[in-house]
């Protein structure tokens, strides 16, 4: 608050004096310009590629799809495998590869449990990345 000397009005001056309200607030915001930068944190993305390449169109495919058929049937790329011989053919496939991936295609008539119990053998004998075809594409 101010107080008016020699005026004509003679009373108190009830105008706030807002200077040290302005200098607060620049300090404020010099306090948020330099913690900025260090606030930011980076986010790791993987972005596909812009501009993909069209594999030809009788390329050899190295993806193995387990396909699990009605009454415990399954089959590994088209290829019939017995159910107790299912899990030393999953690991006689995988020992050699690098990359360890398995897709499954479960007919719309099986249990749930046979696709469980599919999907264990593969993880118990190396498989590391599993999928699952989309619920169209399984039903074909």
């Amino acid at each position: 608050m101010g107080m008016s000397v020699g005026g004509s009005s003679g009373g108190l001056n009830n105008e706030p004096n807002v200077v040290p309200m302005i200098d607060v607030m620049l300090v404020l915001l010099i306090i948020f310009m330099i913690m900025q930068p260090r606030v930011r944190r980076a986010v790791d993305l993987q972005l596909p590629d812009p501009n993909p390449q069209v594999a030809p169109a009788n390329a050899v495919s190295d993806q193995i799809v387990l396909e699990i058929l009605p009454n415990d049937q399954y089959a590994i790329n088209k290829e019939n495998v017995p159910k107790d011989n299912l899990a030393a053919r999953i690991k006689s496939i995988y020992d050699p590869r690098p990359e360890k991936i398995m897709f499954f295609k479960g007919d719309p008539t099986v249990k749930y449990q046979s696709v469980i119990w599919a999907m264990d053998q593969a993880r118990g004998n190396g498989v590391k990345v599993l999928g699952v075809t989309p619920k169209e594409q399984a039903a074909k």
